[in-house]
């Protein structure tokens, strides 16, 4: 389990694997005219201030968004993400890093629409604020599952649902296969995009096993790690597990993964593409 307040973490190794997948299906959706509807069932704050003590207190941006912020040469697959991270910084200097919320908005055109929500009373005011009069952004204060089951299936018809809760209790990791089951009958053809970190991972595996036994197909897991798996408190790993993707996605995964395993992990770090459940 962990103990978490996305401040202290925001811009870390997590972040920059979640929100590059989540770049990669935005742009996928681009492809087509057709509207649709990006929804975010734990959205945090926004946008996170990395000069903010809590970020310094733990660093951890600086072995993620930072490593690659300094990177000359990097892969085309990334410059969606990059441009997200850009928006929120004037120059070269890296002071703002973009929640998943800010990331989707940076891509999202006149004829899509967003759906963010939050339940703690710290973090919704300042999502709220962070949006404010924005008409294509609907923000919820409510258990971030029960909106999603109201909502679906969604108007558009297309679009992605971004599902990473804290895991602050075990049975987070229950909720989402619980959640993902609800909505894939409301919605079959919705892209599901599950974020998860390796702190024990018995728990990945319970979560992955509850997946496979809903019999949905096209279920793509893809991985990235800075040391080995441990026993001991800490995450070694996280990775976002990806029901129905675009096409693309296991190929752009498996040319990005490299190159973010030497930008941040060179001697420790491994990652994996594969299928869990295949079309």
């Amino acid at each position: 389990m962990l103990s978490y307040r996305h401040s202290f973490h925001a811009g870390n190794h997590a972040d920059v694997v979640k929100h590059i997948v989540q770049s990669l299906i935005l742009d996928s959706l681009k492809q087509k005219d057709k509207p649709f509807v990006y929804h975010d069932t734990h959205s945090g704050v926004g946008r996170y201030d990395l000069t903010h003590e809590w970020s310094e207190k733990t660093g951890e941006y600086k072995h993620g968004i930072a490593r690659i912020w300094e990177q000359v040469d990097v892969p085309q697959e990334i410059q969606s993400y990059l441009e997200a991270v850009k928006v929120l910084n004037n120059g070269d200097k890296l002071r703002y890093y973009p929640g998943s919320p800010r990331v989707a908005r940076a891509q999202i055109r006149p004829q899509d629409r967003m759906v963010l929500t939050e339940l703690h009373p710290s973090d919704y005011p300042l999502l709220e604020q962070e949006f404010h009069r924005d008409r294509q952004v609907n923000i919820y204060r409510e258990d971030g599952f029960k909106r999603l089951k109201a909502s679906l299936p969604p108007q558009e018809r297309r679009g992605l649902v971004l599902i990473d809760p804290p895991y602050e209790l075990a049975r987070e990791y229950r909720d989402v296969v619980q959640a993902i089951w609800q909505s894939h009958k409301r919605w079959a053809t919705g892209i599901y995009a599950i974020w998860y970190p390796v702190v024990n991972r018995c728990d990945i595996e319970d979560m992955i096993e509850g997946l496979q036994g809903l019999g949905i197909r096209k279920i793509l897991q893809i991985e990235l790690g800075v040391a080995p798996d441990t026993n001991e408190h800490g995450m070694t790993a996280s990775g976002m597990i990806v029901i129905n993707p675009p096409w693309k996605l296991e190929s752009q995964m498996q040319a990005v993964l490299p190159f973010l395993k030497e930008a941040i992990a060179p001697a420790t770090g491994h990652f994996k593409v594969e299928w869990i459940v295949p079309e």
